[in-house]
């Protein structure tokens, strides 16, 4: 399927779509099992949750970008850096609750919020954008949610690991409106015969709500698909809560997440080798 033309470059928005405030929210907690103290963790010179706030603040038709979080080491170091933090709610269980509580602490006027990891310093500019960008162009979308395709080696070899169970990743199938209809950790659709069929696409975890979409979500019970797949965006369509998807690519760089150290020292590589994303 060929990616909609000019959803990560400055769209042409009527007049009154122009002032549609965007909200960038990026959750940061300081407990990790696998990291303590992962979103202070240096990479090549610059802290990792420094590295986001600041890819998040370059993207396109983003407004305001805040660091959310439940520490004040992060506070500090984020305001130090230059940035803006919040402090919330220590009760929060996810980012999507951590995002809610820093926009009403914020008393934030924002239409449009974007939920940015806070663990993922190689997410371009781009991506973001595009989500924003697709919120503001079509005042009746409650939620977006970017995604890039697999080329067929890739594909390939994720089924490969996943069977292995030593993969992870989330995939994504959508119908001719762009909304999704299902988000799974195994890789769909299932191919009868190897090679064939519809592609597959990958999912980014990044989000735009509608800011009446997010405080409905907060408020709903976690639900069956929820719970089984571990995946809280199933939550939305269970109860028909559309995601419109929003196709991407990463232009020939990188997409790596932190959930160990060692994933910063491979971080680091991948800078070290395609360059920086923004100054």
């Amino acid at each position: 399927m060929a990616i909609p033309g000019g959803l990560w470059n400055k769209p042409e928005k009527p007049r009154e779509l122009r002032h549609m405030s965007v909200l960038a929210v990026i959750p940061a907690r300081y407990g990790s099992t696998r990291f303590p103290g992962k979103p202070l963790a240096k990479i090549a010179g610059k802290m990792m949750i420094e590295r986001v706030w600041r890819i998040a603040a370059a993207a396109d038709g983003v407004d305001r970008v805040v660091v959310a979080t439940d520490d004040e080491r992060i506070l500090d170091a984020v305001t130090a850096a230059g940035g803006e933090a919040v402090m919330t709610d220590p009760a929060c269980r996810n980012g999507t609750e951590r995002a809610l509580d820093a926009m009403r602490r914020l008393d934030s006027d924002a239409e449009i919020v974007i939920n940015v990891q806070g663990d993922a310093p190689l997410i371009p500019p781009w991506v973001i954008g595009g989500v924003a960008g697709t919120l503001r162009a079509d005042p009746s979308l409650q939620m977006a949610t970017p995604a890039i395709e697999l080329p067929a080696e890739t594909e390939t070899r994720m089924r490969a690991d996943k069977a292995k169970g030593s993969a992870s990743g989330t995939t994504v199938v959508f119908n001719k409106a762009m909304d999704a209809m299902y988000f799974s950790k195994a890789v769909i659709p299932f191919r009868r015969k190897p090679g064939e069929g519809a592609p597959t696409y990958q999912h980014i975890g990044l989000y735009g709500y509608r800011r009446d979409t997010l405080e409905k979500l907060v408020a709903l019970e976690p639900t069956p698909f929820e719970l089984t797949e571990s995946l809280e965006q199933l939550r939305a369509l269970e109860n028909g809560i559309p995601i419109r998807v929003v196709l991407t690519d990463y232009r020939g760089r990188s997409a790596w997440s932190v959930d160990a150290p060692e994933d910063a020292v491979r971080v680091e590589e991948i800078i070290a080798r395609e360059g920086e994303l923004v100054a």
